[in-house]
C-alpha cells in the first residue's frame, strides 16, 4: 500500500502513465483505449479524494520530489487548497469524459484521450508544485494538450480560433518566463516558499524590479483567467470548440485564479515591503468590468455555447470580486463560488451538446424552433443549470452570492461589489431567460412538423443530470462547504506554515 507521503505524487503519476497507455491502445483496441481511459479518471478521483482526507488534519505536507529538500529540489506542497482543487478537477474529468464516451464525441480523433489525460496532468501538477518555474510548465503542459483538444473534431472555425487561442498563450507565457527571469535575478530562487522569506528580506533599491515582477506574474495569471482586458481569446475559443471540451475548460479560467490566491498572500503578502499586495489597485475595477462584460454577453449570445461561454467569463469576475480584497473571509467566499461556478458553466455547455444534437440544423442557435426530442427534459436541465449559474435559489449559487456579499461588506469596496453582483445576477437572469423561452418554452408554429433526429438515448443526460445533482449536494452540503474554505483560508493566510512546512526550521 502506498505510504500517505508518497500519495502527493499520485494526481500526476496517473495521467502521466494513462495518457500514453490510451495512445497505444486506441487505435487496435478502442474499447480497450476508453477502459482504460475512464480506468485513469477513476483512479484519480479517488486519489484525490484520499488527499482531500489525508488534508484534513489541518497539515501542509511537502513531497520532495527524489528526495533533494527544498529549495534545492522539486517539491510538492500537499495543504488544503490543493486538495480541494485536485477533487473539484478530478470529478469534472470523470463526469465530462463519461459524457465524450455515451455520445462518441472521442471517436472523432485518435488522439482525444491521450491529450484529456496530459491535461489533467497539466492541472494536477499547477494544484500541487511548490517552485515558480514548475507551475509555469505544468502551465505548458495543460495548454499544449488544451491546443490539440481545442480542435478536437476539426472545423474551420475552431482552426481560426484555435490560432488565435495559441498567439495569446505563447505570449503570456513568454511574459511569465521575464517575471521568472526578475524573481530569480533578485532572489536566487524560485521555490514559492523560499520566495516569499527572501522577497521580504530585499533592500530598498530592490523594490522596484520586485514590483514589476509581481506585476507581470500576476498580468501572467489575469490573462489565464480572462480578465477583462485580457479576455477576447475566451468566447471565440470556448464557443468554438465541441462543447464536451468546453465543459473540461470550465476549470481552465479557475486555474488562473487559483494561482492568484496560491502566490500573492505567500509572496506579496504584508512582509513584502513595498511589493505587499501589488495588484491590490487594479484587481478589483477589472473584475467588477469582467462580471459585467460576462454576464452582458448572455443576453446578447446567438448559441447557447457561446452563451455559456460568457457566463464562465462573468463567473471569473464575481469570483475575483471576493479575492480582490484579499482577505481570509473574503477569499473563503471566493473558494465556494469558484467551485460552484466551475460545475454550473460545464453544465451549461454539456446541455448545450445535448441540445444541439436534438435540434437538427437548428443546433444550439438561439432562435425558436418546431418540436424536438426530448425537450420537456432538456428544457429543465437547462432551467437547473442557468438557475445555478446565475445564482437564484435553490441551488449552491444563490449561498455562493450571499456569501461573498456578506464577506465583503466590511470592506471599503462594499458598494460596489453588491452592485455589481445583484446587477450581473438580474441581466444574466434575463438572457438565459430569453434563450429558454426560444428554445424550449416558446410554442411551434401551427404548421411545423417536430424536427426529425437519429434515435437517441437519454444516457445523453446523465452527465448534465450528475453536474446539477452536484450543485444540489454543495446546496445541502453548504454549512460543511464553506468551513471547509474558511479552513483552507485559514492556511492560506497564514503563509509562515507554508515556508515552515516546506523549507523546515524556524521561519524568519
Amino acid at each position: 500500500m502506498m505510504p500517505i507521503d508518497q500519495l502527493v505524487i499520485a494526481p500526476i503519476v496517473i495521467p502521466a502513465i494513462v495518457a500514453p497507455l490510451t495512445l497505444l491502445a486506441m487505435r487496435r483496441r478502442r474499447r480497450v483505449g476508453m477502459a482504460l481511459s475512464l480506468a485513469g479518471c477513476g483512479a484519480m478521483l479517488v486519489a484525490a479524494l484520499a488527499l482531500f482526507g489525508i488534508a484534513q488534519d489541518d497539515a501542509i505536507r511537502a513531497y520532495p520530489l527524489g528526495g533533494w529538500p527544498a529549495p534545492f529540489g522539486i517539491v510538492l506542497v500537499l495543504d488544503r487548497l490543493s486538495a480541494m482543487m485536485l477533487v473539484v478537477a478530478a470529478v469534472l474529468a470523470l463526469v465530462v469524459m463519461l459524457h465524450a464516451v455515451v455520445t462518441t464525441v472521442d471517436r472523432k480523433g485518435w488522439h482525444f484521450h491521450p491529450m484529456f489525460h496530459f491535461q489533467l496532468l497539466g492541472l494536477n501538477g499547477a494544484f500541487l508544485t511548490g517552485d515558480l518555474f514548475n507551475l509555469f510548465v505544468f502551465f505548458e503542459v495543460l495548454l499544449i494538450a488544451s491546443y490539440g483538444l481545442m480542435l478536437h473534431g476539426q472545423g474551420a472555425a475552431r482552426l481560426k480560433a484555435g490560432v488565435t487561442y495559441v498567439i495569446v498563450n505563447i505570449v503570456g507565457s513568454a511574459l511569465f518566463l521575464i517575471a521568472l527571469g526578475l524573481l530569480y535575478g533578485l532572489t536566487g530562487t524560485l521555490n514559492m516558499a523560499d520566495l516569499a522569506r527572501r522577497i521580504s528580506l530585499l533592500g530598498a533599491e530592490d523594490q522596484g524590479l520586485i514590483r514589476l515582477a509581481g506585476l507581470l506574474l500576476l498580468t501572467v495569471f489575469a490573462l489565464k483567467a480572462a480578465v477583462v482586458p485580457l479576455h477576447l481569446w475566451l468566447p471565440r475559443t470556448y464557443a468554438a470548440t465541441t462543447p464536451v471540451i468546453a465543459a473540461l475548460f470550465a476549470i481552465m479560467t479557475k486555474v488562473g485564479v487559483y494561482a492568484m490566491i496560491r502566490t500573492v498572500p505567500l509572496l506579496f503578502g504584508d512582509s513584502a515591503g513595498a511589493a505587499a499586495w501589488v495588484p491590490a489597485p487594479w484587481l478589483l475595477p477589472a473584475a467588477a468590468v469582467t462580471a459585467i462584460v460576462g454576464f452582458a454577453g448572455v443576453p446578447a449570445a446567438r448559441a447557447m455555447r457561446e452563451q455559456a461561454a460568457f457566463a464562465i467569463l462573468g463567473s471569473t469576475g464575481t469570483v475575483l470580486l471576493a479575492v480582490s480584497c484579499w482577505t481570509q473571509e473574503t477569499t473563503a467566499a471566493a473558494l465556494f463560488y469558484l467551485v460552484h461556478a466551475t460545475y454550473a458553466g460545464a453544465a451549461l455547455f454539456l446541455v448545450a451538446d445535448a441540445t444541439s444534437r436534438r435540434r437538427g440544423q437548428y443546433g444550439d442557435a438561439i432562435v425558436p424552433s418546431p418540436r424536438f426530442a426530448g425537450q420537456q427534459a432538456l428544457g429543465l436541465l437547462f432551467l437547473a443549470a442557468t438557475i445555478a449559474a446565475t445564482g437564484l435559489p435553490p441551488l449552491s449559487g444563490f449561498v455562493a452570492k450571499l456569501f461573498i456579499l456578506q464577506t465583503t461588506f466590511p470592506t471599503k469596496a462594499w458598494v460596489a461589489i453588491w452592485a455589481t453582483v445583484l446587477c450581473t445576477t438580474l441581466v444574466g437572469v434575463v438572457g438565459f431567460a430569453r434563450c429558454g423561452s426560444a428554445l424550449f418554452w416558446k410554442a411551434p408554429a401551427g404548421d411545423a412538423d417536430p424536427i426529425a433526429s437519429v434515435e437517441r438515448s437519454g444516457i445523453e443526460f446523465a452527465a448534465p443530470s450528475a453536474l446539477i445533482a452536484l450543485l444540489v449536494l454543495l446546496m445541502l452540503g453548504a454549512g460543511w462547504a464553506t468551513t471547509q474554505t474558511q479552513a483552507a483560508a485559514a492556511q492560506i493566510y497564514a503563509p509562515q506554515r507554508y515556508i515552515l512546512a516546506v523549507l523546515g526550521g524556524e521561519p524568519s
